[in-house]
């Protein structure tokens, strides 16, 4: 049986959204709790983040594939067309658009729920060489991650592997682990604890983009068989559907 792609879409939209509205919720919420120690605002963001994106996947992975990320569905559209697996482009130009219309939503929706204006644009400057190393460093690695573990039919631990991935990124990289476009656009919304300045969003998004490029080029490398991306980021029933 297969979901049609609007469903796919939408669930597409929803993971992407709510994965904001608990990186930005929690932000929050860590800034308040914990005022005066920043070390520990970013391990209570990174533990609630880690923790919501692998029930995300969970949740809504047998839908879309919980995908949550323009870039990972990008390499599961060029790794697949080697094979004729992976998603369709017409499934990638329906997945894209949700995801950051999703962010921005749930960028909304956590700012509202803690009391803030819907939208206040951040002011936290994340301009630097470094931080843009950072970005490529821990996007190549998920998308590495990602795919590593659906070549080895591994794909069922992909929610606790990424999390885990995602809140130990937080604290190995410079940049703190954005690794998604849509996010990053998303965080743009909010002046809040864990946002990034528009301005700062289009360098985060061309090295996020560079380091899918990287992690795809090493997953092609490393895996020359690779051919099953059917299951990125876990299992899911709708593997070739257009509808």
């Amino acid at each position: 049986m297969t979901t049609s792609l609007w469903r796919r879409a939408l669930a597409e939209g929803i993971g992407t959204g709510l994965l904001v509205a608990v990186v930005i919720g929690s932000g929050i919420a860590a800034a308040k709790l914990s005022p005066d120690d920043v070390g520990l605002q970013l391990l209570e963001n990174a533990f609630a983040t880690a923790l919501g994106l692998a029930v995300l996947i969970l949740m809504l992975g047998p839908v879309s594939g919980a995908h949550f990320n323009p870039v990972v569905s990008a390499a599961d559209w060029w790794l697949g067309r080697r094979n004729g697996t992976g998603i369709t482009g017409r499934e990638l130009a329906a997945y894209v658009p949700a995801q950051v219309l999703g962010a921005i939503a749930g960028a909304v929706l956590a700012n509202l729920m803690f009391g803030e204006a819907a939208v206040s644009w951040s002011t936290t400057d994340r301009s630097a060489g470094h931080l843009w190393i950072g970005e490529t460093v821990a996007t190549a690695g998920l998308i590495m991650l990602i795919f590593s573990l659906a070549w080895s039919g591994r794909a069922a631990v992909a929610p606790a592997a990424v999390g885990a991935y995602i809140g130990s990124a937080y604290w190995f990289t410079s940049s703190t682990s954005f690794a998604n476009p849509a996010v990053t656009i998303g965080r743009a919304f909010s002046d809040t604890f864990a946002g990034i300045a528009p301005g700062s969003v289009l360098g985060f998004v061309f090295f996020q983009v560079f380091g899918a490029i990287v992690g795809a080029g090493l997953v092609a490398v490393l895996y020359p068989n690779f051919g099953d991306s059917d299951e990125v980021v876990v299992p899911h029933k709708d593997a070739g559907a257009t509808s």
